[in-house]
């Protein structure tokens, strides 16, 4: 693997599935990041006007090939996994960056399903979102029609290139992926497979693209393109996050951090809400939507506060807290201002008491993200205080933080958690890779 843009063969491949140029090796040997991303920002805009009047029925058949495709791609797909993980663990990345990273036959089947979810989506393209008629004989129509060219900007997890090429796909949206430099032989090998399915179901090559090197300096092309990209989603850590949206010059769908939390109300059900933290924190510890701080109400801490402090220690989790978790439990490490303003992404999570709803409210509006936050709660009107007060892009009452994600909301997959409050918020899927447009009809009408 190279950081350079020279590619390791200069000539054109063909994948495995089909006689069409493997797209990673097409591009010239030695350019510029900027003439690079200018050559696929201007085949991607040429593929988007074809794929924005192709037919619902057609990008379903396309997206299913695609599927088919990965599947049929599994070793291969494998192998190029392979050689990724032992580069990341010579490099000392974090298991939880392993975990996102790594690929099995499970995965791959759920990376196919992905596909194949998005796929059975309803075509939000040319749905009719409101209409009326005017006194001066005009009908007016909210249309939706897609955004154009999406960029997308991701690290560790190769499973973004299938899920924001069919979501962009879906919405008859054009997309330019850039994978990490850790996921670079797995995204390849996806992307490979996925538009030989796409090209297969007659659908243009050029909608999916990868870009086929690992310098960064693609990255500030691509916040460049004004013109040739319309939109900007990264996926990443604060560093990613905070170089886009300072240097994009086109809008960005991101969010900076999953800071999210788990409060347990004093009128929690002790079990249910053992449970949900456990889940919240433990299934996996390196996506956004797993718990960083748990909450616990004072009137809670004599019944529950141990018994989920302990539950979580017994499984492997370190505790950071405050005094009154501290006296729970003597496993547990004392807490610093700066650990409720950390997303761990790993086995560890912050802990503090407070003073009911109202203080819970308080700690995730000065310390939270704004990502997905759950109250655990028996108390309807405690549980819809909660979900009225904390301005967060996903609330939960008595649910796993884990759930937020696009794919259990059942929109298919989404692209990203965006925290943003313009366009799109929470799970972006395929309705949010769309914009809208007025279509207007008269009959000879002039305006007096």
């Amino acid at each position: 693997m190279t950081d350079s843009l020279t590619t390791a063969n200069p000539g054109v491949a063909t994948t495995p599935a089909t006689n069409i140029p493997d797209p990673a090796t097409v591009t010239p040997a030695t350019t510029t990041p900027e003439a690079l991303i200018a050559d696929m920002g201007a085949r991607a805009r040429a593929a988007q006007r074809q794929l924005a009047q192709t037919a619902p029925d057609a990008k379903t058949a396309g997206l299913k090939a695609a599927a088919a495709a990965i599947r049929a791609g599994r070793d291969a797909i494998l192998e190029a996994n392979a050689t990724d993980m032992a580069a990341a663990r010579d490099r000392g990345l974090t298991g939880a960056l392993l975990d996102r990273l790594a690929l099995d036959a499970g995965r791959i089947e759920a990376i196919a399903r992905g596909i194949e979810d998005v796929a059975a989506l309803a075509d939000p393209v040319g749905r009719v979102m409101e209409e009326w008629d005017r006194p001066t004989g005009l009908h007016i129509a909210r249309v939706r029609v897609p955004l154009g060219v999406v960029g997308v900007i991701y690290e560790s997890r190769p499973n973004v290139t299938a899920d924001a090429g069919a979501l962009c796909l879906k919405a008859g949206n054009a997309v330019i992926l850039r994978g990490g430099s850790e996921s670079f032989n797995s995204s390849r090998a996806i992307h490979a497979a996925m538009v030989a399915g796409l090209a297969s179901a007659g659908l243009p090559a050029d909608a999916v693209q990868l870009v086929p090197v690992t310098d960064r300096a693609a990255v500030g092309a691509m916040l460049a393109a004004v013109g040739l990209i319309d939109v900007i989603v990264p996926r990443g850590g604060r560093s990613l996050i905070e170089r886009v949206q300072t240097e994009a010059r086109m809008p960005v769908f991101a969010h900076l951090e999953g800071l999210c939390h788990v409060y347990v109300d004093g009128a929690a059900n002790p079990e249910m809400a053992q449970a949900i933290v456990i889940n919240a924190k433990l299934r996996r510890t390196g996506i956004c939507g797993s718990a960083e701080t748990l909450l616990v109400d004072r009137a809670a801490a004599p019944v529950m506060l141990a018994p989920i402090v302990t539950a979580l220690l017994d499984a492997g989790c370190e505790v950071r807290g405050d005094a009154a978790v501290q006296a729970a439990d003597a496993r547990v490490v004392p807490a610093t201002e700066a650990d409720w303003r950390t997303e761990y992404l790993d086995a560890i999570i912050s802990a503090r008491v407070v003073d009911g709803v109202a203080g819970a409210i308080d700690h995730i509006e000065a310390y939270g993200s704004h990502h997905t936050d759950s109250i655990v709660t028996d108390d309807a009107a405690t549980a819809e205080r909660f979900l009225a007060e904390v301005d967060s892009a996903i609330v939960m009452h008595n649910a796993s933080t884990q759930f937020a994600d696009g794919g259990e909301f059942g929109m298919g997959a989404e692209i990203g958690i965006s925290t943003g409050r313009m366009h799109a918020r929470g799970p972006v899927g395929v309705e949010q890779l769309t914009t809208f447009k007025y279509v207007v009809r008269g009959q000879g009408t002039l305006r007096a």
